[in-house]
């Protein structure tokens, strides 16, 4: 049996990461061959999970098919967001929770996606599914990235089943859940530390939208006018990213994870579909989003359908 590649997608947050950790044990207890990587760095709440349960962080790569025939994908499908050669190897496993968009494989393959708030959720799951005992380690990375993708369950991504899973999870890897969330999400908001192109690459993926290509950034923050003191130097930032990669529009989505209410600075073009999907005119290149939080949930679909209107 050859090795196989798995990992989360670029740019990866906590559940990209912890993930792809998590699926690689699996199949491994399965019988499989296995490496957990990524397509990035940590971010710095990501590095604070990995320190906090004395895990190392998975090694980087940038090309697959050098090293390997097939990988199996997790927290991702889209292949603008996946490794760059991802078209030169073959897909054997998905695991998701987003939408389907741009996906398609020339053999059969296992897709398991669910409408849940954390592809770790899904793990869980298959976990449970295929009798395999989740380590309390590994409980508390999975633990962390469910907390992460829900905003510690105040996401409107969340489900029923997150929480369930999240108090099972706590309990395995003993766990206040409630507590360890608050302090882990404000790792992940030192933005002083940070340039401002190192924050929009942090969080950040690419879609697809009628012939556009839109990137969606999400800087989490404790203070929203941190961000928006900056915004001038965001507004640099993201026009460069555009001119450098063929971006249409760069959007950024700064969430404060404290009253759950975020700003969306918008660079590039179009913008009437930005203001059609929310229902607002931009200000100073800005839109005020109150009770925003899920790039997923609550900024693309709104966006997919005033592209294809």
């Amino acid at each position: 049996m050859s090795k196989e590649l798995v990992f989360g997608h670029q740019s990866p947050d906590t559940d990209a990461i912890v993930a792809a950790k998590a699926f690689s044990y699996l199949e491994n207890k399965l019988g499989a061959d296995t490496e957990a990587v990524a397509l990035g760095e940590p971010n710095e709440e990501t590095q604070f999970v990995l320190n906090h349960f004395n895990e190392p962080a998975p090694r980087v790569i940038e090309k697959a098919a050098p090293e390997v025939d097939s990988v199996m994908l997790v927290d991702h499908n889209e292949p603008q967001q996946s490794v760059s050669d991802i078209a030169d190897v073959t897909v054997s496993h998905v695991v998701d929770h987003h939408r389907i968009a741009g996906f398609n494989t020339a053999q059969p393959l296992f897709y398991r996606a669910e409408p849940l708030g954390c592809c770790s959720t899904v793990i869980y799951k298959l976990f449970k599914e295929n009798n395999v005992e989740i380590p309390a380690k590994l409980a508390g990375l999975m633990l962390s990235a469910i907390i992460s993708d829900t905003l510690l369950l105040k996401s409107p991504t969340t489900t029923e089943t997150d929480v369930a899973v999240v108090k099972d999870l706590a309990n395995i890897a003993d766990v206040d859940y409630e507590t360890y969330g608050l302090e882990m999400l404000k790792a992940g908001t030192n933005l002083a530390s940070k340039s401002e192109t190192e924050l929009i690459d942090a969080d950040a993926k690419s879609f697809e939208l009628n012939g556009s290509t839109v990137r969606v950034a999400q800087v989490n923050t404790v203070d929203l006018a941190e961000v928006l003191d900056r915004q001038a130097a965001f507004e640099a930032a993201a026009k460069d990213e555009n001119a450098a990669n063929g971006y249409d529009l760069f959007l950024i989505l700064a969430t404060n994870i404290l009253d759950s209410n975020s700003e969306l600075i918008v660079v590039g073009a179009p913008t009437a579909p930005v203001e059609a999907a929310f229902g607002k005119k931009l200000e100073n290149n800005r839109l005020n989003l109150p009770g925003v939080v899920s790039r997923k949930k609550q900024v693309v679909p709104p966006l997919t359908d005033a592209f294809n209107a």
